[in-house]
């Protein structure tokens, strides 16, 4: 019997998705689910050239495969990751002028403020939960300080943001609660556009009202695409990582040792490769194309896994190991070509300054995943709660 790939059996693939991941790249490079109407590819080459393929491998439908959020108005939530150039190009571009590097790094400084007194707080607790505790409010802070969004408002959106993505099992489209969900963080967004436009403020929401300079300047509704986009998807990426960073170190004790030993960097870079945060993203084919001698039509719904192809044997030796001295430069866990994350540079800065804060504090670390829970979601792979407890220096 053939590989079989369903993204929304969350008992089998997503508990552990990496069997099926390896059996695709081997079996079913391009592979075909009839009943879910897409097609997958899990080789590193060929997610790589999907990447950056812009022109037949579009972006305009969105990268989400349920059918109420798949099509052209998914850019309405998404912003420019669910557009093509010429649009994406400016959007991008105009949104890049407020959103740059300088900004971000500017930011490091309080990012380690907001992790420190994160974890200061956890530990005074002895055990805690890493991820409710740490892991989510951190890039929640960050971010939220960084667009403008009132403190008391902060943990509001993240619990809005969780009912958008969460996924009953057995279910594939977003409920009547997710749909809810994404109405109010519209409008949370819309309310603070329209106080920035009324008073401008230090903060990256005046500064996209401000980015135009000898063309035409992003709409509200573009704003509010975009800010729902980098408090939602910037959020739950970093959050994740930071998860599953402290997970596979505590299964792997010897690469704790080394992450422990001041291997923050190479900590975050091996953890994105061996369990990827966003695991999934759709295409779809503006023409014919054919790889490994199968053709997809055009009109092709097409999932493109980076989480596959970040343990392809073929471009990572011993793929299947979880180790900090590996090279990881060919990785796509942020994607590549036009649509590589811009928020990349900041998810890193963040994992790094939280797990720098535990590593300064904690001597030793114990979970118990049993206790705790994933997140039941095609699009993140992390954990929704994770128990720990610690020894402190």
């Amino acid at each position: 019997m053939g590989v079989t790939f369903n993204p929304y059996d969350f008992h089998e693939v997503d508990a552990d998705p990496y069997p099926v991941y390896a059996r695709l790249r081997e079996e079913a490079p391009v592979y075909r689910n009839e009943e879910l109407d897409f097609w997958a590819l899990s080789r590193h080459a060929d997610v790589v050239a999907a990447f950056r393929d812009a022109a037949r491998f579009s972006s305009a439908n969105g990268p989400l495969l349920e059918r109420r959020a798949w099509g052209p108005q998914a850019r309405k939530a998404m912003s420019f990751i669910a557009m093509d150039p010429p649009e994406h190009t400016r959007m991008r571009r105009l949104v890049s002028r407020a959103f740059t590097p300088r900004r971000i790094a500017e930011l490091e400084g309080r990012i380690r403020e907001i992790a420190r007194r994160h974890v200061a707080a956890a530990l005074e607790r002895g055990g805690f939960d890493l991820i409710r505790d740490i892991a989510a409010p951190v890039p929640t802070d960050v971010i939220s300080e960084l667009a403008g969004v009132p403190e008391a408002d902060r943990a509001e959106l993240r619990r809005l943001g969780d009912a958008a993505l969460h996924r009953e099992p057995g279910t594939q489209e977003i409920s009547r609660e997710g749909a809810a969900a994404l109405l109010e963080l519209v409008g949370h967004f819309a309310a603070l556009v329209a106080d920035r436009r009324r008073e401008r403020r230090d903060d990256l929401t005046s500064a996209l009202l401000d980015a135009a300079a000898d063309e035409d300047p992003l709409t509200d509704e573009e704003i509010i695409a975009f800010l729902h986009l980098l408090v939602g998807a910037g959020n739950e990426t970093t959050t994740n990582l930071i998860g599953n960073a402290a997970y596979w170190a505590w299964r792997h004790p010897e690469q704790r040792a080394r992450a422990f030993g001041g291997r923050i960097a190479a900590w975050v870079e091996e953890t994105q490769r061996y369990d990827t945060a966003a695991p999934t993203q759709l295409r779809t084919l503006t023409e014919d194309v054919e790889l490994h001698g199968t053709r997809m039509p055009a009109g092709a719904r097409v999932m493109l896994l980076p989480g596959a192809a970040n343990r392809d044997p073929r471009v990572f030796d011993r793929a299947e190991e979880y180790d900090l001295d590996r090279d990881t430069s060919e990785l796509v866990s942020f994607g590549s070509g036009p649509h590589f994350c811009l928020g990349a540079a900041l998810a890193r800065m963040e994992a790094r300054a939280v797990l720098s804060e535990l590593v300064e504090r904690v001597a030793g670390y114990d979970l118990d995943p049993a206790a705790g829970s994933r997140r039941q979601s095609i699009y993140i792979r992390g954990f929704a709660s994770l128990p720990m407890t610690v020894t402190t220096r």
